[in-house]
C-alpha cells in the first residue's frame, strides 16, 4: 500500500470527526448537554452512536485476525459481542434509562443510598476504561505503522489528541453526531472492499495467491472450557461496559431504550458479517500474515494482496479510514464515560470539571500503551469484558432486580470479582501465552459466578443494611417513564 494514501485517509477522518465534533459546540451549553445530550437523543441516533463506540479495534481489526488464526473457534467473539446486546436488552435498558443517573456510580450510590458503593464504583468504571482504551491505542499504532511507515506512537498521539478536542468541545453531545457518523463509515469501510473482492475472484478467479489450506496456521482448536468462559465474558461484560450503558441515559424514556437496542442489535448483525469474511478470505489466500505476526492487520492488508494496483490503495486507504473511525469512536465515548465519573466523584460536576477529567481520561492510558505491548487485539479486548463482567455487571444486575443487595455485599463482590480476574489477568502477562494456563488465560468462567455468589452470600449476611430508599428506587425502576428524584 502507498504510504500516502494510508496518510491522507487518517488525515480526512481525523479531520471529518474534529468537524463534527465542533458542529456539537454549537448546541452544547448546559451540563446535561455535556453528561447525557440533555436526554434527547431519538433511538436510530443512539443506535448508531453506540455501534460506533462499541464496534472498536477488537470488531474491526482483531475479530478477522482471530479467525484467521482460529477458524471458526474465534466466531465466538462476534455471536457474543451481538448476543450480550440481548441480554442489555432483556435486563438492563429501560430500567437504567429510568434511574435518572448520569454514571454508574450515580445509579449504584441512588440504589444502595451508600457513599462508599458510589467510590468503589468509580474506581471500578475508571479501570476498566482504562483497560479498554489502550487496545484501541495499541490498534492506532499498528495501523500508522503498517499503512504509513510513521512510527507507532504516531497512531496512539493522534488517536488522544482528536478525542480530547471533540470531546472536550461538546461532550456527549458532540460525539453523538461523532460516533454517528462513525458507524456508517466503518460497515462502508469493511463492505465495499470485500464486495470488490468477491467481484474480482468471481469474475476471473486471479487473486494474487491461490487458496491455501483448510488450517494454515495449524493452531489446535480451543476446548469447550475455553468457548464458555469467553461466552461468559462477552455475554456478561457488555452489561457493564461504562461506555454503552451511559448511552441509555441519553434516551427521552424507557421505551426509547428498548428500541435503541432493538436497533443495535440489527446494525451489530450486518456489521460482523464483513470482519468474518475477511478473516475466511484471509485463511484462504493470505495465510502468510498468520505466520508471520500480522494477523491483526489482515482487514488492513487484504484488499492491496487480492485487488493490487490503483484499485487495491484506494480500497485500502477506505479500510484505514474505517479502522482509525474506530480507534476514535470507541476511545471518545469511554472517555465522555470516565469523564463523567471523574468529573462528578473528584472534580465538581461542572463543565469545566468534565473538560479537564475528559484530558486526565484520555492522557492516562496513553502512558500504559506506550509501555506496553500490542497484543492480538481481540483477546485483550476479551479479558477487559472478563473484568467488567466480574465487577459492575453483578452490581447493576442485582441492583435493578434483587431487593436483597447491600451495599456490604455490592462492595464485597466488586472486590473479588476485581481481585480474581485482575490476579488472572496479570499472571498471564507474566507467565506469557504459552506459559499460562487455560482457566487463568479465559477466567470468566469462574470470576463471574464467584462475584456473584459473594455478593449474593454477603447481603443475605448484612439483610439489615438494605437500605429505607429501596422499595421506592426499584419501584421507579420497573415503572415505565417515572424519573427518579436523584435526575438533574
Amino acid at each position: 500500500m502507498n504510504p500516502a494514501v494510508g496518510l491522507v485517509a487518517l488525515v480526512v477522518v481525523s479531520v471529518a470527526t474534529a468537524v463534527i465534533g465542533f458542529y456539537g459546540l454549537r448546541i452544547s451549553r448546559t451540563t446535561g448537554d455535556f453528561y447525557v445530550a440533555s436526554r434527547t437523543v431519538r433511538p436510530w441516533w443512539n443506535a448508531s452512536a453506540i455501534g460506533g463506540e462499541y464496534l472498536s479495534a477488537a470488531s474491526f481489526l482483531g475479530v478477522a485476525g482471530l479467525i484467521l488464526l482460529s477458524g471458526t473457534d474465534a466466531l465466538w467473539f462476534p455471536v457474543g459481542y451481538t448476543a450480550g446486546y440481548l441480554m442489555l436488552l432483556l435486563f438492563v435498558a429501560a430500567p437504567l434509562r429510568r434511574s435518572g443517573a448520569y454514571t454508574i456510580p450515580d445509579f449504584t450510590e441512588a440504589r444502595l443510598d451508600s457513599r462508599a458503593v458510589r467510590r468503589v464504583t468509580s474506581v471500578v468504571v475508571v479501570v476498566v476504561g482504562w483497560l479498554y482504551i489502550v487496545p484501541q491505542l495499541h490498534g492506532a499504532a499498528l495501523t500508522i505503522r503498517i499503512t504509513t511507515g510513521l512510527p507507532a506512537w504516531v497512531g496512539s498521539v493522534a488517536v488522544v489528541v482528536v478525542v480530547c478536542l471533540t470531546v472536550v468541545a461538546g461532550g456527549m453531545r458532540s460525539i453523538t453526531f461523532v460516533q454517528a457518523f462513525q458507524y456508517w463509515l466503518k460497515l462502508t469501510a469493511l463492505a465495499v472492499p470485500v464486495l470488490f473482492i468477491v467481484f474480482a475472484l468471481a469474475g476471473n478467479g486471479s487473486a494474487a495467491v491461490a487458496p491455501a489450506a483448510v488450517n494454515p496456521t495449524g493452531l489446535a482448536p480451543a476446548g469447550p472450557y475455553q468457548n464458555i468462559s469467553l461466552l461468559v465474558a462477552l455475554l456478561f461484560g457488555t452489561l457493564g461496559l461504562p461506555h454503552v450503558l451511559v448511552r441509555f441515559y441519553t434516551n427521552p424514556d424507557g421505551q426509547s431504550a428498548r428500541r435503541t437496542t432493538l436497533i443495535v442489535l440489527g446494525l451489530l448483525s450486518v456489521f460482523y458479517l464483513f470482519p468474518t469474511a475477511y478473516g475466511l478470505m484471509g485463511r484462504m489466500f493470505a495465510p502468510d500474515l498468520a505466520r508471520s505476526g500480522q494477523a491483526d492487520a489482515v482487514v488492513l492488508l487484504l484488499p492491496g494482496q487480492l485487488i493490487g494496483g490503483t484499485a487495491g490503495d484506494l480500497l485500502s486507504a477506505l479500510v484505514v479510514a474505517g479502522a482509525f473511525a474506530a480507534f476514535l469512536s470507541t476511545t471518545s465515548g469511554l472517555v465522555v464515560s470516565l469523564a463523567g465519573v471523574i468529573s462528578q466523584d473528584v472534580l465538581g460536576g461542572s463543565v469545566r470539571g468534565f473538560r479537564l477529567a475528559a484530558v486526565i481520561s484520555a492522557v492516562v492510558p496513553l502512558g500504559f500503551a506506550f509501555t506496553t505491548d500490542t497484543l492480538a487485539l481481540a483477546g485483550s479486548v476479551g479479558l477487559v469484558f472478563a473484568f467488567t463482567a466480574s465487577t459492575v455487571c453483578p452490581v447493576l444486575l442485582l441492583g435493578i432486580w434483587w431487593r436483597g443487595l447491600t451495599d456490604t455485599g455490592a462492595i464485597a463482590g466488586m472486590v473479588t470479582g476485581g481481585v480474581l480476574c485482575g490476579g488472572a489477568m496479570v499472571s498471564g502477562t507474566v507467565l506469557g501465552a504459552a506459559g499460562t494456563p487455560f482457566w487463568l488465560a479465559q477466567p470468566a468462567a469462574w470470576t463471574v459466578p464467584a462475584a456473584f455468589a459473594v455478593m449474593v452470600l454477603v447481603s443475605r449476611a448484612t439483610r439489615q443494611r438494605v437500605p429505607q430508599t429501596m422499595a421506592r428506587v426499584m419501584t421507579r425502576l420497573h415503572t415505565p417513564e417515572r424519573p427518579l428524584a436523584t435526575e438533574r
